[in-house]
């Protein structure tokens, strides 16, 4: 009996080795830092307006660092929407280039190469 013991309590300790390894070695998902969205907003300008539903859901996807992009009103500064060919509402000049609607973080980095 003793030694049925040993074994069961060498086979935790292996089963719980493993389910510890396979923990610890997972990827893990990365993280939304402030450095990744600082570099988003240095390259990018976002076109909104109040009371735009898709503009609130994006400003909720950029969350606490919203206050870190330049935002373009297209309400108090139609003249500059205008210039720029700004037809709707959230849209994105990232790298010079437009881009229109709503984007996730992941986009928003791959778009902006950061």
């Amino acid at each position: 009996m003793n030694r049925d013991i040993k074994t069961y309590t060498v086979l935790i300790i292996i089963v719980i080795a493993i389910i510890a390894g396979i923990y610890l070695l997972k990827p893990k998902p990365e993280q939304t830092t402030e450095e990744i969205m600082k570099c988003i907003a240095g390259k990018s300008m976002l076109y909104s307006q109040p009371g735009c539903s898709h503009c609130i859901v994006q400003k909720e996807i950029l969350g606490n660092y919203s206050s870190l992009f330049k935002e373009i009103n297209c309400i108090e500064e139609r003249e500059k929407c205008e210039k720029a060919g700004i037809t709707g509402t959230p849209t994105w000049i990232i790298n010079g280039e437009k881009f229109e609607g709503v984007k996730s973080i992941e986009e928003l980095k791959q778009l902006a190469k950061c």
